[in-house]
Order: structure tokens, then sequence, then C-alpha cells
């Protein structure tokens, strides 16, 4: 098994997490970093962390003991602006992320792991970029996708997340519906016999039987019953201001939400460093951290690593054992 992480935008903590895990053993093995090696070198050196790094230019170059770095050579340590937007590291960050995903398609990695990438300083040099998940979608030629946050605490996906709350209440359509409640009941049956699933309403109380808007009663429902109908052990649409609690009284196995926010706020309320982001529905294995670049406490060696181990582990899972 051979998983690719990813380095995120070098104006962060991505170099500092992975640096940070394999110095603390939390990860040692298993995986080949796909970034830039002379900014991991001088991470390396400017932390005093004495990781001992591996240059390599092609993937069966790997060997045990070292810190592997497919090394892409796009940015240079005279660029690298820490703590800022910076175009070019946000260039290369996408680039990191492109490369890997081509690598799990062509099966030379089992799985992605991918550090945070900072959205405004990649829109610098791709307008349209608007996060990892759409990016490795497009890649991957595929439309039918969600976003799966997990933890310990909490599991929840996704009817839509990076768009306007506008552009998310149009997306609630029962099709969309189904085939998100479809996607999180196939990724649960990978670990639970029987997963229940809990379907978020889009609106106050569900709506109230259409008092509140008719998107729960003619959109969410009638996919809640097609589930069911197939046999998937699905309720809803519940009430988003109760139904979280019940999922973290593990009553239910996973939420399926309707928007971005009205699944991040608690599942970053409940564990914030622990959670991990899970693309479902692609043609790749892809897991990454729940947190954004921390430019504020970049290179002071303060990052905690738990999201990306989590995540690490997570992606293990996920792979076919043969």
């Amino acid at each position: 098994m051979l998983l690719g992480i990813t380095m995120g935008d070098a104006s962060g903590i991505g170099p500092e997490l992975i640096l940070g895990a394999y110095k603390q053993k939390q990860i040692e093995k298993d995986f080949v970093v796909i970034g830039d090696y002379e900014i991991l070198d001088y991470c390396n050196r400017l932390l005093d962390y004495q990781v001992p790094l591996r240059k390599i230019k092609d993937i069966h170059q790997v060997q045990e003991g070292f810190l592997n770095i497919l090394d892409m050579n796009l940015l240079k340590k005279e660029e690298l602006k820490i703590g800022q937007i910076s175009k070019q590291s946000g260039y290369a960050a996408a680039k990191y992320v492109e490369y890997a995903t081509r690598l799990a398609l062509n099966k030379a990695i089992d799985a992605i792991v991918t550090l945070p990438m900072n959205k405004e300083a990649t829109r610098l040099s791709n307008n349209n970029f608007s996060g990892h998940t759409e990016l490795i979608a497009k890649i991957c030629g595929q439309t039918n996708y969600t976003m799966m946050l997990t933890s310990e605490q909490l599991t929840i996906t996704h009817v839509s997340t990076h768009v306007s709350m506008e552009e998310a209440i149009k997306a609630v359509k029962k099709e969309r519906v189904y085939d998100v409640i479809k996607l999180t009941q196939d990724a649960l049956q990978r670990f639970i016999s029987d997963p229940k699933i809990a379907v978020a309403g889009l609106n106050p109380h569900a709506g109230e039987g259409g008092s509140f808007g008719k998107e729960d009663m003619e959109e969410i429902k009638p996919a809640v019953l097609k589930a069911k109908a197939e046999g998937i052990n699905v309720d809803g649409p519940i009430s988003p201001d109760t139904v979280f609690i019940k999922a973290y009284k593990k009553q239910y196995d996973a939420v399926v939400c309707m928007y971005h926010d009205q699944g991040h706020i608690p599942m970053k309320l409940l564990d914030f460093e622990g959670g991990v982001n899970v693309t479902l529905g692609l043609k790749v294995i892809r897991t990454s951290v729940d947190h954004g670049t921390a430019f504020d406490i970049a290179y002071k060696g303060i990052a905690s690593t738990r999201s990306l181990v989590e995540a690490f582990k997570f992606a293990k899972k996920l792979v076919p054992k043969h």
C-alpha cells in the first residue's frame, strides 16, 4: 500500500505537518509526499526537526526509513512567502493535487491525502478554482460525488458545498438528495453492516408541513422515500436544529446535510482538530485534513498534526484489501 500526501500551500502549515507527524512517528511508512523538496528541506532546517529527507523523481524510488518526497520542483525557497497569500504557492499547491490524482488514476498510488490549500492564492492563477474536491472530480471526469466530514463525534455528507446560499437552495433536488444518501450508504457499509442515516431538513423545523418552505416536502421527502424503498435505513427530513444532537448521541451513523455550513458548523464545533474530509463517489480515494492553511502560525512548529494523522488512517482504511 502506498498513499500520496500532497504538500498543500507552502506558505501555510502543510510542510510542518508532514515533518511533524513523521518526527513524532505518527506516520512513518506507506506514503510519499508530492511537493517541493526544497521547501520541505528549508522547513526541516528552520524547525530543527532533523527528519531524514529523500528526494525522488519516480514513485518506485520510495525507500523505507526516509520521508520520501516526489519532487515537483515548482517552488524555490527564495519565492516562499510564509504566512502570506502567494500566487506561486497557490499555483504549486494545485499542481501537487493534479499530479497526485493522475498517479491515483494510474494505480501508482492507492489513495491521496491532501493538506490545505488557500483558495484565494490558487485563484490568482486559476479563476475557476473552488476547492480540492471539485478539482479532483474534474480530473476524474466525474460529477456525481459528495464531501464527507467524519470524526469520532459525528459524520456528515453534503448535497452542496462551495456555492452561494442562493445556489445551495436551488441544489436541493430529489435526484441530488437521493444520490448523496446512496453515496453515504455505500461509504458507511465498508465499516457498518446496516448504517442508519438521517437526512437534515433545509428549512426551520424541516418546513413544518410547507409552512416554512416547500423544499422539504417536495424534494427531500421523496428522495428519502425512494431510498427507503430500496432498503436503505434512512429517516428524514429531520429538523436541522435537532438532527445533529441525535447523531451525536449515536442514534444515527451519519447526517446528510443540505449545504456547506449546515454540516460544517456542528462538525467543527464538536471536533475541530480531529475531523477528516473524504470525497465520496470518485474513481480515486481521497481524504484530507479538515482545516485551512493557518497562515498566522505557519513555520512555528505549533500546528496540530491530529487531523493529518486521522486523514492518513482513514485513507488506509478505505483502500480495498487484496
